[in-house]
């Protein structure tokens, strides 16, 4: 619950600091253009208070002795031909309202998208192996050595410290890339949904795995024995990538594009994603996938 509420505030106080900027922008741009307008009627009572000392003065030329006033008859005519232009309004003097509400929903939601990230496979707290810690977000896990309170439920692992993905995956191609980086002992892959997860018979059936243990790598699949790979340089990223329709799982490491494994079966149940971890001292962290926004117009 308190999980929940925190991440709903962050999204919360997200939308309050939008809110924020774009009220504050729009009231700078009001301030701008009420001054912008300002100016413009001050410079307009210049001239009409520059036309009636026009005025006033040719008026009391007039009341003055006819021979002055004919004296003065060419500069006092040019004053009198001195005329108000009709107000113009500047150009940029109303408010782009456009720019504040125009896909104002779109451009909100846009932003967001660099404080929201989509993880493929969050995991399910409910399958975790006591010995294993799980962050909030669900994306973490590695052994705590300390046992957490979990209940002892029949999803849960009570033998191989694993933990299982939250959603099986019964249809469609589906990859993730799991962070292994500075962890000593580790498993990555695949298992069906019937598995039998209590006691120590989880690996030898229903399962199609990488894993590193003692600096050596190996892979395994179900009724063969394991098979050992050889990588030049220490993986640092696994992806898994599962075509669930044409029966086949592969492994690689997709920072230097290699591939490492690739089995194939008829699958005829769900398959869910699993982690396994004894390090205490590194995690292994699902890495979020990279977002982007595809616009097209509708027809």
């Amino acid at each position: 619950m308190r999980c929940l509420q925190e991440e709903f505030e962050r999204l919360h106080q997200f939308l309050r600091d939008e809110e924020m900027i774009r009220i504050s922008a729009l009231k700078e741009e009001e301030n701008q253009k009420s001054q912008m307008m300002k100016e413009k009627i001050e410079q307009i009572d210049r001239e009409i208070e520059s036309l009636s000392n026009n005025l006033g003065t040719i008026k009391n030329d007039l009341d003055a002795a006819d021979m002055p006033f004919l004296q003065n008859f060419k500069f006092s005519k040019e004053r009198a031909q001195i005329t108000l232009k009709d107000p113009v309004m500047p150009a940029g003097a109303l408010m782009n309202v456009g720019q504040y509400l125009g896909n104002l929903k779109f451009k909100v939601w846009k932003k967001m998208m660099q404080i929201v990230q989509l993880t493929p496979v969050t995991l399910d707290p409910n399958t975790a192996h006591p010995l294993l810690f799980l962050t909030d977000d669900l994306t973490h896990v590695k052994s705590s050595g300390d046992g957490q309170q979990y209940p002892d439920n029949p999803e849960r692992f009570d033998y191989y410290h694993c933990v299982l993905g939250s959603e099986g995956l019964n249809s469609g191609t589906h990859f993730w890339d799991v962070e292994v980086q500075n962890n000593t002992c580790w498993s990555v892959g695949v298992t069906t949904a019937s598995k039998q997860r209590k006691g120590g018979i989880f690996f030898d059936t229903g399962v199609w795995r990488v894993r590193y243990m003692a600096g050596q790598y190996t892979s395994q699949s179900p009724f063969l024995p394991p098979m050992h790979l050889t990588l030049e340089k220490r993986l640092k990223v696994i992806r898994v990538q599962l075509d669930w329709d044409g029966g086949k799982i592969s492994f690689s490491d997709p920072l230097t594009n290699t591939h490492l494994c690739t089995f194939t079966r008829t699958f005829k149940e769900a398959i869910y994603p699993f982690l396994y971890s004894s390090c205490t001292d590194f995690p292994l962290r699902i890495l979020p996938m990279q977002l982007s926004i595809n616009v097209k117009p509708l027809h």
